[in-house]
C-alpha cells in the first residue's frame, strides 16, 4: 500500500545524465514533501528540463534513482507515473478538441475510471477555471487558457505530485498573476515542482529554491537562506555625522563599504564575524548619529546571480 502522506513524496538521489561526452546532470539529489511548492532554477543549459524528464520517468538517468511516493520509477514506471502530473514547456495540447474533450480523454490516458472521468474533468476545469471556456475549441483560446488547460490534464488525475515547466512563459501580466494564483491554490492539496526563468513568480509562490549550474546543484533550501549558509551579510546603516569609510572599514569582519544615499553605508561582512555591537558602541561614543541599523535580506536575483555567475 502507498503512503502518500509520508513525510518525503519525491525522492531523487545521485542522478547523473549525460549526452554523448557531456554530462548534462551530475549527482542530483532532492527531496519533496506534500504541500511544499519548490523553484527549480538555473541559467540556459544548466540542466533543469533534463532533471524534470528524468523525474517524470520520460528520461532514463544513467545514474541514480527516482522514487514517488516511495515506488521506484525504473522498476514500476506506470504506477510511479500515476501518481504526478507534468506540464512541459509546450503543453500537450490538442487544438481541435473542445477542452472538455481534451480533458476527458487526459483522464482516461491517465487511468481515470470511466465511471469517474465526469467528476474528475468538472474538478479539473473548477480548479483552473476553465468554466467560461470549456465548450470551446483548445485552437481557438487565449495563451492563458491554453496554459491553464495545460495545468488542468496535469492535475485531472488528482496525482499528488505536480511538476510544471515554464508555466506562464508567453503570458501578460496578468496572465501571469492569474496562474501564480492557481500554483498557490493547488499547494494545499499537492507537491509541486515549478521550474522558471522568471525570479519573481518562483520568489511569489516557492518556499524552496533548488538552484543548478553547469549541471550540479549550487543551492537547495529556503529562499531567504541563513548568511552563515551564503557565507556572510550585508549590514546597512544610516548615520548623520558619518565617519570616513576607512573606519567603518576597520571593524572585524568587513570586507567592504559601499556609500548609499542620505549618509548610509552598506557593509559586507565576512562569514563568521558580527560586528554590529561593536558599530553600535563606537557610533555612541563617538557621536555619529547612528539612525538606523538592519541586515539585508538578499532578493533571489542577487543569490542566483552569485551562484551561477
Amino acid at each position: 500500500m502507498i503512503d502518500l502522506d509520508a513525510e518525503i513524496l519525491v525522492s531523487a538521489q545521485g542522478l547523473c545524465r549525460r549526452y554523448g561526452p557531456h554530462l548534462v546532470v551530475q549527482d542530483l539529489n532532492l527531496e519533496l514533501r506534500r504541500g511544499e511548492v519548490l523553484g527549480l532554477l538555473g541559467p540556459n543549459g544548466a540542466g533543469k528540463t533534463t532533471s524534470l524528464r528524468m523525474l517524470t520517468g520520460t528520461l532514463a538517468p544513467h545514474a541514480g534513482q527516482v522514487q514517488i511516493g516511495g515506488i521506484d520509477m525504473a522498476r514500476a514506471p506506470e504506477r510511479a507515473r500515476a501518481l504526478l502530473g507534468y506540464l512541459p514547456e509546450q503543453p500537450p495540447l490538442h487544438p481541435e478538441l473542445s477542452v472538455r474533450e481534451y480533458l476527458r480523454f487526459c483522464a482516461r490516458l491517465h487511468g481515470v475510471p470511466r465511471a469517474g472521468v465526469g467528476d474528475a474533468v468538472e474538478r479539473a476545469i473548477a480548479a483552473c477555471g476553465l468554466e467560461p471556456v470549456s465548450r470551446q475549441l483548445i485552437g481557438s483560446l487565449s495563451k492563458g487558457y491554453q496554459q491553464r488547460t495545460g495545468i488542468a490534464q496535469a492535475i485531472v488525475h488528482r496525482p499528488p505530485l505536480i511538476i510544471l515547466d515554464e508555466p506562464t512563459v508567453g503570458l501578460d501580466p496578468n496572465q501571469m498573476r492569474q496562474i501564480r494564483q492557481l500554483i498557490m491554490e493547488l499547494a494545499s492539496e499537492h507537491a509541486i515542482i515549478l521550474s522558471s526563468h522568471i525570479l519573481s513568480e518562483v520568489q511569489a509562490v516557492c518556499q524552496r529554491v533548488l538552484i543548478l549550474a553547469g549541471g550540479r546543484t549550487v543551492h537547495d533550501g529556503p529562499l531567504q537562506a541563513p548568511a552563515s549558509e551564503r557565507g556572510g551579510f550585508q549590514l546597512l546603516l544610516g548615520l548623520r555625522q558619518p565617519p570616513a569609510q576607512e573606519t567603518l572599514a576597520g571593524f572585524s569582519g568587513v570586507t567592504r563599504v559601499e556609500a548609499v544615499e542620505d549618509g548610509g553605508f552598506r557593509l559586507a561582512i565576512a562569514s563568521g564575524h558580527d560586528p554590529r555591537e561593536s558599530i553600535v558602541l563606537q557610533a555612541a561614543a563617538l557621536g555619529w548619529g547612528l539612525y538606523e541599523m538592519h541586515q539585508e535580506k538578499p532578493e533571489l536575483e542577487q543569490i542566483f546571480a552569485e551562484l551561477t555567475a
